[in-house]
């Protein structure tokens, strides 16, 4: 009776430190929140997978202003109850400096935020630049391909972050401008239109932009405005219902996550992916497994923490289309076929220069420029003009 009481107790005590065991994970998404098929569902996506697969609790913050950054930082690291608390955005940095000084014991990670660094503090930033040139290679080409006279990139606020994506794209096209030129021995004239709205969040904003740009002769959109690039998205799918054109240009370049799903595959090219949710998972994975080591981390091509959408993934991306609600699981086959065909209209020889560009860069044989301050990207751009300064 004794053992049996002595097993028992065991038992209910064993039960109980598993439960005790079980902590919590916190995300924290900046004002764009979830929705976006982009930045702020990416970080939702990895930190969500993690906390699955490490038995956590998952708690997500959505801020409706910037104000509310600190107070709902600070809540959650009073309670003690957090293995780790996400902070998913540039913007939060200023945020998370305060609530990392006001409680060391707290382990928090941060996206796109190197400057602000602490021993309890885990920085992931990538190297936008790189896949942002495939991009810009691409729709270089593809302009050219097709006889449009520019390309178009709309972003949202003008920060370092943003200057990483316009550094990349800017040199991708002239290296696509040299390559068309190398291949088909006529040199094409392509030139960038590009703006900042100072927003992530106003489609209607993002839409108009679009549409300034497709009237000028732009080959695509480049959304690099995460939320905002619905606007982008619209301004395209109206050219081609107006034309009754279903494929080819004008093209929607995705940003963050592989957006090529968007509007049933008929318009997504390729997007240029940042894989936010690898980094949020590699942090809590960290956090759990006790080998979370402040400091920065930087994720490019080499570490899949950026890439070009390829058909490789874009399954897993319909499904995440799916879960956002803004697909249907029977549209599944549909999508697929779509994006086949218009990824169609762009000949082979192009996609064999934009792989050639990818491994040139992996090998280090081909160094993409980046931009952290206002006179790198001035640099940048006055290298590299494009016919927009």
């Amino acid at each position: 009776m004794k053992r049996l009481l002595a097993v028992t107790l065991m038992l209910i005590l064993g039960v109980s430190l598993l439960g005790m065991a079980a902590g919590k994970v916190a995300v924290v998404l900046d004002v764009g929140g979830r929705g976006d098929l982009s930045f702020n569902d990416m970080g939702f996506k990895g930190t969500d997978e993690a906390a699955r697969d490490f038995g956590l609790e998952m708690v997500e913050v959505q801020n409706a202003t910037g104000a509310d950054y600190l107070p709902n930082l600070r809540n959650l690291a009073r309670t003690g109850d957090y293995e780790l608390i996400i902070c998913v955005g540039f913007l939060l940095g200023d945020a998370l400096a305060a609530a990392a000084s006001e409680f060391p014991n707290q382990k928090f990670a941060i996206i796109d935020v190197d400057y602000i660094t602490g021993p309890n503090i885990m920085n992931f930033v990538f190297r936008e630049n790189e896949m942002s040139a495939l991009v810009g290679a691409l729709a270089a080409m593809s302009a050219a391909y097709h006889g449009y006279s520019a390309a178009g990139v709309v972003l949202g606020i003008e920060i370092p972050v943003l200057w990483h994506f316009e550094a990349g794209f800017r040199f991708g096209m002239d290296w696509g401008l040299k390559a068309f030129a190398a291949e088909t021995k006529t040199t094409k004239n392509v030139s960038l239109l590009y703006t900042y709205t100072g927003t992530f969040s106003d489609v209607a904003l993002g839409k108009a932009a679009s549409e300034a740009m497709l009237a000028q002769g732009a080959v695509g959109i480049y959304n690099v405005a995460g939320p905002l690039g619905v606007g982008d998205h619209q301004a395209v799918a109206e050219v081609h219902t107006n034309s009754g054109k279903p494929f080819g240009p004008p093209y929607f370049y995705g940003v963050d996550a592989n957006q090529d799903f968007i509007g049933n595959g008929f318009h997504g090219i390729a997007s240029g992916m940042k894989r936010v949710d690898t980094a949020c998972y590699m942090a809590v994975e960290a956090a759990v497994k006790g080998t979370f080591k402040a400091g920065v981390t930087s994720l490019g091509l080499a570490e899949g923490g950026v890439a070009i959408s390829k058909v490789g993934d874009l399954a897993d991306f319909i499904q995440f289309g799916i879960g956002g609600g803004s697909v249907k699981a029977d549209d599944f086959y549909t999508i697929i076929g779509n994006w086949a065909q218009n990824r169609s209209t762009v000949p082979g020889w192009i996609w064999n220069a934009i792989d050639t560009l990818e491994a040139a860069i992996l090998d280090g044989s081909v160094v993409v420029p980046t931009a952290n301050t206002g006179d790198e990207i001035a640099a940048v751009r006055a290298q590299y003009t494009l016919g927009a300064p």
